[in-house]
């Protein structure tokens, strides 16, 4: 059975710094590219970030320069620290994987809960 569970959500004030992780199961996870994204109260789910299978990343404009997406694979983990946050990073955020080998098998985690608040 196939699990992605993210953690690391929480409540932060602006300005403040979580990393978020993504926790693999089921797969064999270093033939998976994994993204991030992200549901805002009342938005539609946006893209965040992606690492590919071989490591290489790509990121939203909005959060570029304030997340580092990395990998580990001998851990089936993907991590997304975060920093500099803004309420505007209100959202749940949830990890999703992809097959990199046929691109049609993917898979999504439950989420985590990130609020940004004073």
């Amino acid at each position: 059975q196939v699990q992605l569970v993210e953690s690391g959500g929480g409540l932060v004030q602006p300005g403040g710094s979580l990393r978020l992780s993504c926790a693999a199961s089921g797969i064999t996870f270093r033939l998976y590219d994994i993204d991030w994204y992200r549901q805002g109260p009342g938005k539609q789910r946006e893209y965040v970030a992606s690492i590919t299978s071989v490591g290489s990343t790509n990121y939203a404009n909005s959060v570029k320069g304030r997340i580092t997406i990395s990998r580990d694979n001998a851990k089936n983990t993907v991590y997304l620290p975060m920093n500099s946050l803004i309420p505007e990073d209100t959202a749940v955020y949830y990890c999703h994987a992809i097959y990199t080998l046929d691109r049609r098998s993917h898979y999504w985690g439950q989420g985590t809960q990130v609020t940004v608040s004073s």
